[in-house]
């Protein structure tokens, strides 16, 4: 036999700042200091999540736009010259530079340089992000970590392309 202790439910407590309705917990008052969940974290996550949305977001802007431009090119020209690939790392410099420039002036806050300069260019040109780190190391008088910066960017990314286009062609 079973006592009857045995047979009542016992209900945990409810976390602390909770409030419940009808048996359901309010999670946006909840917090349970014990297991390092609190309600700055939970705002800390939210705005990371935030951020992260954004350059989600922007990025699929830029890689669509990126896209539109290749395609449009190829209508344009033909597929004689990768003219699509070559406006939009020049739009993308030139956009990188203005978005920098306006930032600095105007002073905008991280959430636009995320939509905009990681999110809409990255998508569009990663080349934009490397020209701005470019730039960036030129006006800080360190012209031969740009320069090396630059050869090994370019000459790495070419000679990485070679070496998994070879090892794919030796492993087929």
């Amino acid at each position: 036999m079973t006592s009857g202790a045995s047979l009542c439910k016992v209900r945990p407590p409810r976390p602390r700042g909770s409030t419940a309705i009808r048996g359901v917990v309010n999670v946006r008052r909840t917090t349970f200091p014990q297991a390092g969940v609190t309600t700055a974290s939970i705002r800390a996550n939210a705005a990371a999540m935030y951020q992260l949305f954004l350059v989600m977001a922007g990025g699929a802007v830029g890689t669509a736009a990126r896209y539109l431009v290749g395609r449009g090119a190829v209508a344009a020209f033909g597929p004689v010259f990768p003219f699509g690939t070559l406006a939009v790392n020049l739009i993308g410099g030139f956009a990188m530079g203005v978005l920098a420039g306006l930032l600095a002036r105007v002073g905008g806050n991280e959430n636009t340089r995320l939509l905009l300069g990681v999110g809409v260019l990255g998508g569009f040109t990663t080349f934009s992000s490397f020209s701005l780190e470019v730039v960036t190391m030129v006006e800080r008088d360190a012209w031969m970590t740009a320069l090396g910066y630059v050869l090994a960017s370019v000459l790495g990314a070419v000679l990485a392309l070679f070496a998994g286009l070879w090892l794919t062609r030796i492993a087929a």
